[in-house]
């Protein structure tokens, strides 16, 4: 705006070029529009209070000189020779450097012209044609003006729609992740108790036959106890009978603290895994050691699918990492092949490799023999609610939710390996220190 004030008080210059006798009336003219009206609008418009009033401002700013500049030619001994150039060059100044919108920009158009047309009436001589050019040539003017402020608002409208639009989408993409994520943690959480819940069944079949065995046993003593209470309650007692009596209740009590101990101890076992499998915390183990408790505990529960479990793994790597997380992978896929691997129930053999290509990371490869997943499957095995057994029940979340654990909780990578003959391969990669 101040270089619009400047540009419209300079044109003195080129009057002081032509008719130098008339620079006193024209410079008064200019420089009182520049200095009365167009500075002022400026200096008001660098207000913060006055933003909300820019486009009026503009308008007044572009409305005054445009209709005193028909007034100027009234005194320049040329007329309006040169009305169109001096025009032409308001209107351009107005339609590309002030961000008028359309409708002002009209208003603009509509009112300069009016000022021409009432300033031409004035003219004492107007050679013939001049008005026709002038007009032609101010008129294709405001066109082009207009056409260009229209285009470069249904430009900026449309970008505004879009950017709006692409918020919009950001936004709701954002919400859809939350919600993402909030479901998978629910997925997580559920696996993890779907998890502890098998394994809970998976005490109350191995734990009721010692339990039963041992209240057998303890239904026996009693009976062989009352009957040597009658006997001792006779007036005869028997050495042999005393005898035998004694050691069925020492064969009994034997038995019975034999199935108890073997339940108590499938008990703390059990209740291990569990409290492995719902570990957060991060501490160093030795690789070897954990992976032979894990499968001891592990084992009377996949006994029950007829799984054998073989563990390759050389002694001496020590991991620092999340135990509980990695107990969980581990399981899934043990319970994973034991309920797709070997569908027709007759076992099968899970076997876990153990190597350290190199210092910093462990390389886990679980490994089966079973009817192995189709190829047309091997690239989603990994995606949420993929699984060949969708008319038993099962939701295909295991692998998947294995797959999370392993990137977002160990830092590694859970891959599907290429292996030769029948079965399924699938390689663990994760750093010794998560």
């Amino acid at each position: 705006m101040l270089l619009g004030a400047a540009t419209y008080a300079g044109y003195t210059f080129w009057d002081w070029v032509l008719y130098p006798e008339v620079v006193p009336i024209t410079l008064a003219i200019r420089g009182g529009t520049a200095v009365l009206v167009l500075l002022p609008l400026t200096a008001l418009l660098s207000k913060r209070w006055m933003k909300p009033w820019a486009e009026t401002i503009f308008l007044v700013y572009c409305v005054v000189p445009g209709c005193i500049l028909p007034g100027i030619y009234l005194v320049l001994p040329s007329g309006f020779t040169f009305a169109a150039p001096g025009m032409m060059m308001i209107i351009l100044f107005v339609s590309t450097m002030l961000p008028l919108r359309i409708g002002s920009l009209a208003i603009f158009c509509v009112a300069s012209w009016a000022a021409l047309v009432v300033a031409e009436l004035f003219a004492p001589t107007l050679p013939m044609g001049l008005r026709f050019i002038n007009h032609s040539l101010v008129g294709n003017a405001y066109a082009l003006s207009l056409y260009a402020v229209a285009a470069r608002e249904y430009r900026a409208r449309r970008q505004f729609r879009t950017s709006e639009a692409l918020q919009f989408e950001k936004e709701r993409s954002e919400t859809s992740l939350r919600d993402l994520r909030a479901t998978q943690a629910q997925l997580v959480q559920a696996e993890k108790l779907a998890s502890l819940g098998q394994l809970v069944a998976g005490v109350a079949h191995e734990v009721s036959t010692p339990l039963g065995l041992a209240l057998t046993t303890s239904t026996a003593m009693q009976t062989d106890l009352q009957r040597m209470a009658d006997a001792l309650s006779g007036t005869a007692v028997r050495r042999s009978d005393l005898t035998k009596g004694i050691d069925r209740l020492k064969h009994g009590l034997g038995l019975t603290f034999d199935n108890l101990h073997r339940a108590s101890e499938m008990v703390h076992s059990f209740k291990q895994v569990a409290v492995n499998q719902a570990d957060e915390d991060r501490r160093a183990f030795e690789l070897n050691e954990w992976l032979s408790e894990l499968m001891s505990r592990l084992g009377p529960l996949l006994s029950r699918h007829g799984l054998a479990i073989q563990v390759r793994c050389p002694p001496g790597i020590r991991l620092n990492s999340y135990p509980g997380a990695l107990a969980q992978v581990i399981s899934n896929l043990a319970f994973n092949t034991a309920e797709h691997a070997y569908p027709d129930k007759r076992g099968g053999k899970f076997t876990i490799t153990v190597s350290q290509p190199e210092p910093e990371s462990v390389r886990i490869v679980c490994s089966d023999e079973g009817v192995g997943i189709p190829d047309d499957m091997q690239a989603h095995i990994f995606d949420p609610f993929v699984t060949t057994s969708r008319a038993s029940g099962n939701t295909g979340l295991g692998l998947h939710i294995a797959f999370n654990t392993v990137v977002s909780s160990l830092r590694g990578s859970l891959r599907l390996e290429s292996k030769p003959g029948p079965g399924t391969e699938i390689a663990i990669e994760i750093p010794v220190a998560a």
